[in-house]
């Protein structure tokens, strides 16, 4: 089993339903205990910034799906809420977004996967949940979410409750 953090976001629709949904989907993965999950928060849009707040969380998972597994079942959880895709927004609106941030203490690089998630380091709309519920975690090549958050500007980023 591996130990697996889940970055959860979205900002269509009724996007803090959308990602409590998403906490009993990814509970039900095979092979997959939810450990734990943040409360939910409002973040501003990053990236592209011309579009509505997004509701934010993290999940931590017990799990013995393979990195790849557990990304394809991920991208399903996202495809069932609604996710459509498009290759041509970068940074755009969605139902839902599940990123794999960390998988263990693996680094993975593959064309589909890259883990730790390139970005985990920088982004406050990640870590603030993440360090909620997995301070200790290691990002490999750089140090404890705990340490990572306190680098960071977190403006902006309120708990909305569970």
């Amino acid at each position: 089993m591996t130990l697996a953090c889940i970055g959860l976001g979205g900002n269509l629709g009724d996007a803090a339903q959308t990602l409590r949904g998403a906490f009993a989907a990814l509970a039900a993965l095979p092979q997959t205990t939810l450990l734990a999950h943040s409360q939910l928060y409002s973040t501003p849009a990053w990236g592209n910034e011309d579009q509505p707040p997004f509701v934010n969380a993290a999940a931590l998972l017990d799990t013995g799906l393979s990195a790849s597994a557990l990304l394809d079942a991920l991208l399903e959880v996202e495809r069932a809420s609604g996710r459509v895709r498009d290759p041509a927004v970068h940074w755009g609106p969605r139902t839902l977004d599940l990123d794999l941030l960390l998988y263990g203490e693996q680094v993975i690089d593959l064309p589909q996967l890259k883990v730790p998630h390139p970005y985990l380091h920088e982004r406050a709309f990640v870590l603030v949940p993440l360090a909620e519920i997995a301070p200790d975690a290691l990002i490999p090549g750089q140090g404890r979410v705990r340490d990572a958050v306190m680098r960071i500007e977190a403006s902006g980023i309120a708990s909305i409750g569970g």
